[in-house]
């Protein structure tokens, strides 16, 4: 493996489980040293342990990223504990299914500002860390459901449609500092956000017939896309959305 990312510093929100967890350590494995960011702090404690395992430096930030004043706070600890960061991946994210008559505001407004609010908090930070570098990592987990949606979804598919023009219009602005910003578009994953599908065997096997590959995805692939699109060799590659769905979206 290359040492080229060796020593870089990665902030990633939701990193205490599933697939934050996956891109950290995957990220851990190449070197790269890591503020882990989530609300969980007893997971974020055990991914930080075995990141710290594999030889790296990580340390734990308990941040709500709906919060402007929790974020910018994150922002300085980051600066005085790692210098600046070099990669910022978005990860943080939640979901409802309801009708949209039975959400609330405050139902909606939980939703967008964790997925949306939240990523453009966390660029608004960490963007000028990048710049004037050459280079620079900005990771945004989008969805599939940034491309197609499903019932009750309204307002998860249009938090990930969001991100994905915030990807779009971010990319622009970055192209020529050497920052690239990328979307990955996860499909069927199992993760904890699908442990009530996953868990219902009658649910579990007509979603998986809907499904090309007639499986789940492995978290640990996620954490392989994400390494590479951090590496020199993905230097040309913004603006864009990678989909990585087990055919989903060919269908």
């Amino acid at each position: 493996m290359s040492d080229f990312l060796k020593d870089k510093t990665a902030v990633i929100t939701g990193a205490s489980r599933g697939l934050g967890q996956a891109m950290a350590l995957a990220l851990a494995d190449a070197g790269v040293r890591l503020a882990l960011v989530a609300r969980d702090e007893a997971k974020l404690a055990e991914v930080a342990a075995a990141a710290r395992e594999r030889g790296v430096e990580a340390e734990c930030y308990r941040v709500d990223v709906t919060s402007e004043s929790d974020v910018l706070e994150l922002e300085t600890k980051v600066r005085e504990r790692f210098g600046k960061a070099q990669i910022l991946i978005n990860n943080a994210g939640v979901n409802l299914r309801k009708q949209v008559t039975d959400f609330t505001y405050q139902d909606w407004r939980y939703v967008l500002d964790t997925n949306l609010t939240g990523a453009f908090l966390m660029c608004r930070s960490f963007v000028p860390h990048m710049k004037g570098s050459g280079y620079g990592r900005i990771i945004n987990m989008t969805s599939i459901m940034s491309h197609v949606s499903l019932p009750e979804r309204i307002a998860y598919s249009s938090s990930k449609a969001g991100l994905l023009g915030m990807t779009r219009a971010l990319a622009l602005e970055l192209a020529t500092e050497g920052v690239t910003v990328v979307g990955i578009s996860p499909g069927p994953f199992a993760t904890e956000m699908n442990t009530s599908l996953i868990n219902d065997p009658v649910k579990n096997a007509q979603f998986l017939e809907s499904i090309p590959m007639h499986r789940w995805g492995k978290v640990e692939d996620i954490g392989v896309l994400a390494r590479y699109l951090c590496s020199e060799e993905a230097s040309f590659i913004t603006g864009t959305d990678i989909v990585i769905d087990g055919g989903w979206l060919a269908r």
